[in-house]
Order: structure tokens, then C-alpha cells, then sequence
């Protein structure tokens, strides 16, 4: 009887065809209860409910039927997916659409399939990523804004909840393998300490492997890198190492692993590169390729023009679209002087080897995928930055972001210093704004300003030879990155899930795109008919064809002037994009009654996917307390090595006096070693033994370090070191945020041994907003940068005993004085705007 029932299952086990309209029938193969049985599931809930055991179970095993549950897999000719998407990078970077920068893999995968010069983003990292893995829009997923700025609100607290599954977790449960290689910007900052939890890290989100790094950016010489959950040091002693050869390396060796496994077994990998996000941190030899090409000599008015025309020749924006006009706030490239050019070509050189060299390891995943023959079958999308360029280096540039996000900006006679470092390990660089804007050809504004298109717009391409004819082709639909994932379930032929793990499944909200792979759809009307824009205030509304966009409210490398307190009546331009594809054309006052219906529509969406409430402020997000390990603490005590604890978790003695007392035992012969350090290279602090002399060193932002050393060395034994630093307090020093607060000022340092006093220093400056943001609190060692690359390197064990290390943390209040100072600086913004 039981040869029988598989007989009959074999002869009925052939694959029910696919249907282009509805989800297939489940699919079985092999014979039910054999090893080699596979099924697809409906899709409906996910995991799927256990398989009946349709064996037998007598006493003796002789007398049984064993019967295995059938292996799920996708549908029969579901295809790979190859997901790329890369950071900070604006629509005229690529030489795809109409940049001048090589791009040979982006162009090849649009030869052999389709550009798309409609499809927008959010205006900044977290959020677009948290949208194009789920379906859903930024503030339904809680990212509002970066995880580094959340607040209390549920569009904005970086959590994203259990009811919005992954595109990851649905084609895991229906049979994929999974993968993430590159930047992960959606674990929350307070859950980013190997402690975790770890469900809103990649592993915890449907990912089966995870090789990249957790936060906004990282330098790609010496990342904070994690394989899964663990952190790992592959560049420790290894000169020339760099990220984005690795991701490369580490996608195709999984390429081939899953491979060697299963040679069909589908895969969806997620392949997200830290570039163009700075730090810009190409190779030497792509410096040199790029910069002997002399792509910028003739500076960025001129390079706006030649990308403009290009784009036009290529096609991808209208034959009648305008050239928004360069703004009077930007210095014309002949209004600058000869050093002034020097520099920033040099930065020019600098992001476009970056960009040159990324898209380079990416072809080499690509050429894998060719090479394993699964091309054909293969659907890549490769979308060229997560948001807009970015303008976060300031006016002239720097060679240090984590000052420049700091509100801190330095000259051009500083920068020069750094003019034969810049792009290495040595630098944190930035190009100036400038640049930014002609990269964002033929839009204006950049990255952060969700109103306007030179923050959202990306050139997208899109490849699957197996089911798009029309290569090369172009489509001008407009689309939103929360289409990837519809497009994805039906290009699978998968289902969204009603439920996972019991947890009812809020809609997708995307809409899929697949329509235009079919060439006969090529001039067909958009399916994606509405869609809001909100980026810290500044928002927008898309009908139809139509835009409300509000004016711009705060240049986005202004962190320190003042907000709008009333984001949500900030005036709106108005733009007919089916006519005018440049916002170029402000027609708000002929239309005063379409300007009233969009501005109620945007409130309808705003309400609808938890934008509420409007928040344009930027720094005072940054220090804002939120949930952590180290939450509502003032105490803190350790003993032994503890590495690698994330500023989102580690104490702050931001802005605050603080004493740090380490109790340790020295052996013969001396010791020495990290205590305790947070941050690195470009901003932070490090307690330390060098040939047993105790060091306190403050580094602020690789342009000034502040120093305590005492003058003889500890002898054997135990001994108690202390730093004590005394903040001048809350007042209205030199380094004001939006003109009311005076975080950022310095203070006096004492440095003791076994409780006398050994040295003492001043600072004018402490570190105002953010210490370097990819490195960690380490105690014990040091992982990432040194802080003063002169005295140690990394990991620089401590070789004593570090019997107790203590933390006291010193908060200062504002006085009545100070309050009142901060009313009325807030009614002079008020009054300013």
C-alpha cells in the first residue's frame, strides 16, 4: 500500500505551471515522505504550520513507515535576486545617467535591461533602507530619520515592529537562502552592543548570513565589522585591507558555498556598500586612475553642464527639461582662488575613485553569478544611493566628517595638511557642497531635503534576461523604493504573508513595478499614483503628476543655525512634473486651490503612516536621551577586558564632568596598555599605560589632542589611577547649536596617581554632539583607531590586571540664568524666521 501511495504521488508530482495573474497552486516534487520530497507553501502564514506525518508508528521500527517533511522551496523558475543599492550617491554620479565617472557594471546591467530615471527615495539612510526591506514607508517603520537621532514617537523611535516582516524573512520561509553584505543602518543605537537583542539585527530579520557593519558609516579601512553577530578584525596587521574588496570577496565565497550545497537553490542577496557615504575611502591605485583622467579640472559649474548634456544625449531626463539654476549661496568654481581649486579637486578625485572602485567589486559579484551560469535567471536591481549626494562635509569640504557633523568646520590652510592622505586610512573625508550639487544633476538641493529631487532621486537599473526583452531600454514612471518588495513578491511569484509567528501582518504599501518589464508597457501611466516625502520638516507631497513641495527650511550642512518651530506651516512651491521634470518652474500662485488640495492630501498621508508630529530639529535629536544599557545612569563599575560596546549603549560623558578611577595590579617589569577608551582617530579619549606611565588623551577631531602623562612610571604592584575632569558647565560659549545651548565647552583635567596629582591641563573645546561614531567603549584593549596613532596601535592589550575600573558622570543643570537665556533665544528664532 505504502509503494503504492508514492508510486501515485511520483506519477502526479509534476510542476504546476506558473500563472502570470495569481499565486501558483503548491508545487511538489519527489515522492511525499522521501528525502528528496520539496513543497511550496501558500505563503498565507509564515513559518508555515508543521507538515502532517502521513507515515506509520508501530512498537518496533520494523513494523513502521518512516515519512520526512518535504523541504519548502520557492516556485519552480522563481528567480535569484540580487539587491544593490548604494549610499550618498546622486542621480548624475554614474555614467548610466549622464555622469562622467566610469560605472561599467551599473551600464552593463541597464544594457541588458532597463533604466529607470523616476524612482525616489526618502532623503536619508535609515529610513530608505528600513522602506526598500519591508515594502512599507520610512515612518511606518519607525525611521522617520537615522537610528542615531530617534525619538520618542512611533514613526521615529528606530523600532521596527514584529507585524512588518522583511522581504528577507518571506523568501527564507519560502525556501531562499539569505543574505546581507554592506551597511546594516536599522539595528536601533541602543540595541547595537553584542549584548543585544539581536531580533532587529539582520540575522533577527530573516537574513541567514550577515557580513558588514552597524551604524550610518564606517571607515572601510579598519570598519566596526561584524560577521553575523560577532565582531571581527580581518584588517588587524594588514596593511591595504578595505571593505568594499572584502564585502565583494565575502559575497562570492558564499556564492559559491550555498552553491557547492544546492547548485539550484535560490538566493536573495542584499548587497549594500558603506560608498558613497563618507568617509571616501577608495584604494590608492583607484585615486590615481581617476584623478589621471582629469575628470574635474575645470570645476563643478562646468562639470554641472557636461552632466546635463550627457543626460539629455542618453535620455534619461526629457529633451525639454531645464537645468535648475546654480543657488547665489554657492561659490561660483571662478570665484575661488588656485589653492582653494587644488583642494578640491583633489576631493573631487578622491569620491569619484570611490564610486569608480565600488562599482567595480560589485561587477566582480555580478561576473560570479555569470560565471555559475545563473545569470539568465538572476534579477538585479542596482539602485545608485540610498538618498541624494550627500552635502554633510560643509562648504569647502573636510577631512573629517565626525567634525563636520560636530559643527565643526575647518579651513582650507588646515585641510591642505591632509591633501596627500586624502581617501587613505588617515582621513575621515568629505567633499565640499559644491561638488554635491553638481553630482545631483539636473536637481537641486542634496541629500536630507526630502521636497526636492536632488534629495531623493535615484538612477536605478534593472536586469533579468530570462524575462526583459527590451535591453536598454528606459522607463519614466515614477516609483518609490517601497515598490522593491511588491515587485520582488511578484516577480517570485510569492505571497505577502497574512501572519508571522502568529503576529497579524500590516499591508504592504508599495506598489509593484514589474509591469514595465514588458516592453508593450514601456509608455504606460504610473501605478504608484501618490506618495509623501518628510525628512526633519522639510515635506512634500507627489499626486499624479503634481508636487507640493515645501521651500526649503535649513541647508543641510547647517547643523548649528536655527529651525523652524512651525514645520508644518512652512509655505509650499508647487511643480507639474509630467511638464516641468526638474522642479524648475514654481507654480504656486496660479494655482492656489491645487496647492490647498495637496496640502490636505499630505496631512490625510501624514496621518496615515505616523509622520506625526513634524520635528525639523537636527543636533538636539542627536543628544536626546533614549533607551539603552547605560540609560538614566551616573555610576558605572567594570573589571576585566569588556570590547567593543557601541555609543549607543556606552556611558556619555558628553557635555558633563566626569572622574574615572582604575584600581590595577603592575607586574615586574612594567605594563602597559588601554584602560578604557570611546572613539578613535577622529575624536575621542583614551586612559592608557605607556612603558607604565599612566595617559589621559583627549583627541578633538584629529586637529588638537590634549594630554596628561605623568612623569615616572608605575612600579610593581597595585596602584590607582584617577582622572578628573571638571566641564565649565551649560553656559553660552563658542560652540552654540542652534544659538541656544553651549555644549561643546571645555574644562580643567587632573590626572592622579594613588590620589596625588600628577597633571593637570585645560581644554577650550570638548567634543559637542556625537563621539566617532564607528567606534566603540572599549575597556581592556582597543579596537578600531588609536586615538593617537604616535603612541600605540590597535588592539594594545593591557598587560596588567585591571582589577576595577569606576565611571562617575556629572551632569550640569542649567541655572535660572541659563533657562531664561534659552527662552529667549528660541523667541529670537522665531522672530528670525
Amino acid at each position: 500500500m505504502r509503494s503504492t501511495k508514492m508510486a501515485l504521488a511520483c506519477s502526479v508530482a509534476a510542476v504546476v505551471a506558473l500563472s502570470s495573474s495569481a499565486t501558483p497552486a503548491q508545487q511538489l516534487t519527489g515522492a511525499p515522505g522521501s528525502p528528496e520530497a520539496t513543497t511550496t507553501i501558500g505563503g498565507s502564514q509564515l513559518p508555515p504550520p508543521p507538515q502532517k506525518f502521513e507515515g506509520k508508528i508501530e512498537r518496533n521500527a520494523a513494523q513502521s513507515t518512516p515519512y520526512w517533511p518535504a523541504r519548502v522551496v520557492p516556485p519552480k523558475g522563481a528567480p535569484n535576486i540580487l539587491l544593490i543599492m548604494t549610499d550618498d550617491t546622486g542621480f548624475g554620479v554614474s555614467s548610466t545617467f549622464g555622469g562622467v565617472i566610469p560605472s561599467p557594471t551599473l551600464d552593463r546591467i541597464a544594457a541588458n535591461g532597463l533604466r529607470y530615471t523616476n524612482f525616489n527615495s526618502t532623503a536619508l539612510c535609515s529610513p530608505t533602507r528600513a522602506a526598500i526591506i519591508t515594502g512599507r514607508n520610512h515612518h511606518s517603520m519607525g525611521f522617520g530619520v537615522v537610528a542615531e537621532q530617534s525619538t520618542g514617537y512611533p514613526g521615529y523611535n528606530s523600532v521596527m515592529t514584529r507585524d512588518k516582516a522583511t522581504i528577507a524573512r518571506i523568501l527564507k520561509d519560502n525556501g531562499y537562502r539569505t543574505a546581507w553584505f554592506g551597511k546594516d543602518h536599522n539595528t536601533p543605537e541602543f540595541q547595537a552592543s553584542q549584548a543585544g537583542p539581536f531580533d532587529q539585527w539582520p540575522t533577527g530579520m530573516g537574513f541567514d548570513y550577515f557580513y558588514g557593519f552597524v551604524g550610518g558609516d564606517a571607515n572601510q579601512w579598519q570598519p566596526n565589522l561584524f560577521r553575523n553577530t560577532t565582531a571581527i578584525y580581518p584588517y588587524n596587521d594588514k596593511p591595504g585591507w578595505n571593505l568594499i574588496t572584502a564585502e565583494a570577496d565575502d559575497a562570492i565565497e558564499y556564492l559559491r558555498r550555498i552553491t557547492a550545497i544546492d547548485s539550484a537553490q535560490p538566493f536573495f542577496i542584499y548587497y549594500v556598500p558603506g560608498a558613497m557615504h563618507a568617509p571616501h575611502d577608495p584604494t590608492p591605485e583607484w585615486i590615481k586612475k581617476i584623478s589621471d583622467m582629469h575628470l574635474f579640472d575645470d570645476g563643478w559649474n562646468k562639470l554641472r553642464d557636461t552632466i546635463f548634456a550627457n543626460q539629455k544625449r542618453l535620455g534619461v531626463i526629457p529633451q525639454d527639461a531645464k537645468l535648475t539654476p546654480w543657488p547665489d549661496f554657492l561659490k561660483r568654481w571662478d570665484q575661488i582662488t588656485d589653492e582653494e581649486k587644488k583642494l578640491f579637486i583633489r576631493q573631487a578625485d578622491v569620491f569619484a575613485a570611490y564610486w569608480a572602485y565600488s562599482d567595480h567589486e560589485i561587477g566582480r559579484v555580478v561576473d560570479e553569478i555569470d560565471k555559475m551560469g545563473k545569470l539568465d535567471n538572476t534579477l538585479i536591481i542596482y539602485i545608485a544611493g540610498d538618498n541624494g549626494n550627500s552635502a554633510e562635509g560643509t562648504l569647502v569640504g573636510t577631512p573629517n566628517e565626525v567634525a563636520s557633523l560636530n559643527g565643526v568646520e575647518l579651513p582650507v590652510e588646515v585641510q591642505m595638511k591632509f591633501y596627500d592622505a586624502w581617501g587613505s586610512d588617515q582621513t575621515y573625508a568629505h567633499m565640499a557642497v559644491p561638488w554635491t550639487w553638481a553630482f545631483d544633476t539636473p536637481f537641486s538641493w542634496t541629500k536630507q531635503i526630502a521636497s526636492h529631487f536632488g534629495g531623493v532621486r535615484q538612477g536605478m537599473a534593472v536586469s533579468w534576461p530570462a524575462v526583459i526583452k527590451d535591453k536598454g531600454g528606459v522607463r519614466n514612471q515614477f516609483m518609490h523604493v517601497i515598490d522593491i518588495v511588491p515587485t520582488i513578491l511578484e516577480a517570485t511569484k510569492l505571497k505577502s504573508p497574512d501572519t508571522v509567528d502568529g503576529i497579524k501582518q500590516k499591508p504592504i504599501e508599495g506598489t509593484s513595478f514589474m509591469y514595465t518589464f514588458d516592453a508593450g508597457n514601456a509608455n504606460a501611466p504610473s501605478r504608484h499614483k501618490t506618495q509623501y516625502f518628510e525628512m526633519m520638516g522639510d515635506h512634500a507631497i507627489y499626486n499624479d503628476g503634481w508636487i507640493a513641495s515645501t521651500k526649503v527650511m535649513r541647508r543641510p550642512w547647517d547643523l548649528a543655525g536655527a529651525v523652524s518651530q512651525d514645520p508644518a506651516s512652512f509655505p509650499y512651491e508647487l511643480y507639474d512634473v509630467s511638464k516641468d521634470w526638474t522642479q524648475s518652474d514654481n507654480v504656486a500662485d496660479k494655482f492656489p486651490d491645487k496647492v490647498k488640495q495637496m496640502d490636505a492630501l499630505f496631512w490625510r498621508e501624514a496621518a496615515k503612516f505616523q509622520v506625526l508630529p513634524l520635528d525639523a530639529s537636527v543636533a538636539t535629536r542627536v543628544v536626546q536621551p533614549r533607551p539603552s544599557l547605560a540609560a538614566g545612569r551616573t555610576e558605572f563599575s567594570w573589571s576585566g577586558e569588556i570590547t567593543g560596546t557601541p555609543n549607543g549603549d556606552a556611558p556619555n560623558i558628553l557635555d558633563a564632568s566626569f572622574n574615572y578611577k582604575a584600581e590595577v595590579d603592575i607586574p615586574q617589569g612594567g605594563a602597559e596598555g588601554m584602560i578604557v577608551t570611546q572613539g578613535g582617530r577622529f575624536g575621542g579619549y583614551g586612559f592608557y599605560l605607556l612603558k607604565s606611565k599612566p595617559v589621559f588623551l583627549y583627541n578633538f577631531f584629529d586637529v588638537q589632542r590634549t594630554r596628561w602623562e605623568a612623569p615616572d612610571a608605575l612600579t610593581a604592584g597595585k596602584h590607582t589611577l584617577e582622572f578628573d575632569f571638571k566641564y565649565d558647565g551649560l553656559g553660552f560659549g563658542t560652540l552654540a547649536f542652534n544659538n541656544v545651548s553651549g555644549i561643546g565647552r571645555g574644562g580643567t583635567g587632573v590626572l592622579k596617581v594613588d590620589g596625588q596629582e600628577v597633571a593637570r591641563q585645560t581644554m577650550e573645546h570638548t567634543i559637542p554632539l556625537i563621539m566617532q561614531w564607528d567606534e566603540n567603549f572599549d575597556i581592556g584593549a582597543d579596537t578600531g583607531t588609536p586615538v593617537d596613532d604616535a603612541d600605540y596601535q590597535v588592539p594594545f592589550k593591557f598587560t596588567g590586571a585591571l582589577d576595577k575600573l569606576t565611571l562617575k558622570i556629572d551632569r550640569p543643570k542649567l541655572s535660572p540664568a541659563d533657562i531664561e537665556k534659552l527662552k529667549q533665544a528660541t523667541r529670537n528664532n522665531r522672530a528670525a524666521e
